[in-house]
């Protein structure tokens, strides 16, 4: 597959990109209602990227045509004048937490050159990830709960009860969470938003030391774009639960369905990630009015080839 690094101008359409998604879905902060947050996040992003000239294709998305009216894995984007670039995105990483009007709510989209991104059927999928700094190989989905946290524990020259684990709060994940306790681990449990939860690791101010746990294949997607340009290590292994997701799995080029994934596996060559806050969070602020009566967004942007992680404050005139 090609290495050619991407345009260092599609940062900025990007940026512009995710802006429109949160702008939208914030009218929707706090309404109670995550249907309507979610679609006009889609609604504004599409419209947003088909400014651009670029000839896209939505390898993450919505889902397939017939679940996603605009989106949808397989969906061209853009002018078609432009580079092909693969897109994966998550319009509105959050929804639950924008209805009920928590942290953490973002719209997220990520470039690829084309290829460089595993097309990730919509099913779940197992995840463990860790900041940078570690050994290679320091946490791996095929060893215990206790086992992962213990070694990253130690790599970091630090007693398990010293570190925290970012886990999403599911049912699912009981025994996770036990053996996190019998431990005597730390643990940050969030109610939505596990792309947020993946990149906490590779932040320091947020305290979290890995992530482990069972999240959509998409999120795993986009989480991995993150963490190429944030540095850290990740492993995914998708989960098909029945036939129908079998199936969805051999339609995208799944053959191995037990295989695991890492992060180069799940996003290779240059990457670009944008994210901006619709609500308050760990990376950025969501949101807001300025003061001269327009919005404020804050989006954090990223890239993979440079390693280098932009904040940018952006006044709109609502006008």
């Amino acid at each position: 597959m090609s290495t050619k690094y991407l345009d260092r101008k599609l940062v900025m359409e990007l940026v512009r990109v995710t802006e429109a998604g949160a702008i939208a879905a914030s009218k929707l902060v706090g309404r109670g209602n995550e249907k309507a947050a979610d679609a006009a996040a889609v609604k504004a992003i599409r419209g947003a990227f088909n400014s651009l000239d670029i000839d896209g294709t939505v390898v993450i998305g919505e889902g397939e045509r017939d679940e996603a009216p605009m989106l949808f894995i397989g969906e061209k984007v853009g002018t078609g004048k432009g580079p092909e670039i693969d897109i994966a995105l998550d319009p509105l990483e959050g929804t639950t937490i924008t209805a009920k009007g928590f942290n953490n709510a973002l719209a997220v989209v990520a470039f690829a050159n084309k290829g460089h991104f595993l097309n990730a059927p919509d099913t779940y999928m197992e995840k463990i990830a860790t900041g940078p700094g570690l050994p290679k190989g320091v946490v791996d989905l095929d060893k215990s709960v206790a086992d992962n946290a213990r070694a990253v524990a130690e790599a970091k020259g630090l007693d398990p009860s010293e570190i925290m684990v970012c886990v999403l709060d599911r049912p699912r994940h009981a025994e996770i969470i036990k053996s996190l306790r019998d431990l005597g681990c730390r643990i940050k449990l969030i109610s939505d938003g596990d792309v947020a939860g993946v990149m906490q690791c590779a932040t320091p101010s947020t305290g979290v030391d890995m992530y482990i746990g069972t999240g959509g294949a998409p999120e795993g997607v986009l989480a991995a774009a993150a963490l190429r340009c944030m540095g850290g290590q990740f492993q995914g292994r998708l989960v098909f639960r029945n036939n129908d997701e079998k199936a969805r799995g051999h339609k995208w080029g799944i053959t191995d369905l037990n295989r695991k994934y890492d992060l180069e596996e799940l996003a290779s060559g240059d990457v670009l990630f944008a994210a901006t806050g619709v609500t308050n969070g760990d990376f950025v602020g969501g949101v807001e009015k300025n003061n001269v009566g327009g919005i404020r967004t804050h989006t954090i942007v990223m890239r993979a080839s440079t390693r280098t992680v932009r904040l940018i404050q952006t006044d709109h005139n609502i006008d």
